[in-house]
């Protein structure tokens, strides 16, 4: 079989309290579709892989990986690949906020936006999204001006119950990301670590403005009784 006929696919190996032994889901994404970043939300499994097609498909899991649907509507297809290379993993975690009215349960996604070579521009931007399954924002990049940026992780700490004096030090927000040789799409051997200190305050800005915003169109639409 040639290379190019194969074609890699994504599934979830799961299991339980009652059952010990793994097992390998009987759903998996589409054909094509790899590079898969997991996080549990709201009772599912959401998986984010980079496709063949230049789509990044998300899927919602249930039912320990027997049913999959794509997340069409809400985050499939949001973001892109390279469009002459292959797809990288994604910084892909869950978080709660507080702070902001009410507690907040977020997404937070790393991924790359691609440069326009065409342009002049030779690096790729690693950028921070944040999205609760329904609206999605563009924080920023977060990225090193002169990396170019490939593969990423996010690691969120939260403050727990410490004070206000001490919860702005306590919390963190970190990416790490792999860096791209010059020229290639290659990652080098060289990784970057960043506390992203800055998009954490602009990431509960947001969330602020959401809460406005719904209870705003809450007012205007009251549900029938």
């Amino acid at each position: 079989m040639e290379k190019k006929d194969v074609k890699s696919a994504s599934l979830i190996i799961h299991n339980s309290a009652n059952t010990p032994s793994w097992n390998l889901s009987k759903g998996m994404s589409a054909d094509g579709c790899s590079d898969p970043s997991v996080v549990g939300w709201k009772e599912k499994v959401m998986m984010m892989t980079a496709c063949d097609d230049g789509r990044r498909r998300v899927y919602e899991i249930g039912d320990k990986g027997e049913s999959w649907t794509e997340a069409l509507g809400t985050l499939s297809r949001v973001w892109g690949n390279k469009k002459d290379g292959s797809g990288v993993r994604s910084g892909f975690i869950t978080a709660t906020f507080d702070g902001v009215g009410e507690k907040r349960n977020v997404m937070l996604v790393t991924l790359p936006v691609y440069s326009n070579k065409e342009e002049g521009n030779e690096k790729d931007e690693l950028h921070l999204w944040l999205t609760d399954n329904t609206h999605i924002v563009d924080i920023g990049p977060v990225s090193g001006k002169d990396d170019d940026a490939a593969a990423s992780s996010l690691l969120y700490k939260s403050a727990g119950s410490e004070t206000n004096e001490k919860k702005e030090e306590k919390e963190m927000l970190i990416a790490l990301y792999e860096k791209k040789t010059s020229g290639t799409d290659k990652p080098s051997p060289g990784m970057a670590s960043v506390r992203l200190t800055e998009q954490l305050k602009r990431v509960k800005e947001v969330l602020a403005t959401w809460k406005e915003v719904d209870e705003r169109v809450s007012q205007l639409c009251p549900s029938s009784s």
